[in-house]
């Protein structure tokens, strides 16, 4: 029997780790967005504060996850505060040479991961939850080994989107995304959802739509300001 236990945990284990590699995406594509623009320096703290903070702060979802999702509007506010960060990082996208808005500071780089994170993480958490069965020690250990994870994933994506402009407009897509589907998703519309599934994917794709076409418009704005 305690073997059998042993092999439950780190079955469990390696079942959280997993699934923190699958759902790490979207928030080192966030937190790169945000970090990208500050000094190296301040990047890789960026990078360590906002990676071990999202993951603390997953832990911490994970007791009243369940219960915030049963919140009505809920979900509609923070998509819609997805979609507002979404535009913000790519209306800083051509204000180049490290003075963007979002390098306003360390500390407001960290928040907007927060900020990002604790919307994103909601739903994802749940799933964490239920691999771990009730065990916080698994719980915790999982979500601790995740943080290299989420750091190298940022990591990366920073080198990537200085090589590939184009990521950037990509990543703040994703976030757009995420925010549309977060959005529908709300258990206010859950019968309106029912009745016409496709709602999913077209308020996901419209999120996407509307955080390039406005993030786009907000840095050309910015663009023609700085040369008038």
């Amino acid at each position: 029997m305690e073997m059998l236990q042993t092999t439950d945990f780190w079955i469990g284990l390696i079942k959280i780790i997993w699934i923190n590699i699958i759902l790490s995406g979207d928030n080192a594509v966030v937190i790169a967005l945000a970090a990208r623009s500050l000094p190296a320096e301040q990047q890789k703290k960026a990078v360590l504060f906002g990676s071990g903070a999202a993951v603390i702060l997953r832990i911490a979802l994970t007791v009243v996850a369940a219960a915030l999702l049963q919140m009505s509007y809920l979900q509609i506010i923070g998509g819609i505060l997805l979609l507002w960060i979404g535009v913000q990082l790519l209306g800083d996208e051509e204000e180049g040479d490290g003075h963007s808005k979002t390098s306003g500071g360390l500390m407001a780089a960290v928040r907007t991961i927060l900020i990002a994170d604790l919307v994103m993480s909601l739903d994802n958490v749940i799933a964490v939850a239920a691999a771990a069965k009730g065990s916080m020690t698994l719980l915790i250990l999982g979500l601790a080994i995740s943080i290299p994870l989420v750091i190298f994933g940022s990591t990366l994506m920073i080198k990537l989107m200085e090589r590939f402009p184009v990521i950037v407009t990509l990543g703040a897509a994703l976030i757009g995304w995420v925010g549309g589907e977060t959005i529908v998703s709300d258990v206010a519309l859950h019968d309106v959802l029912e009745a016409r599934p496709w709602l999913h994917y077209a308020a996901a794709a419209a999120g996407a739509a509307l955080v390039i076409f406005l993030g786009k418009f907000l840095s050309r704005r910015a663009a023609k300001a700085a040369t008038t």
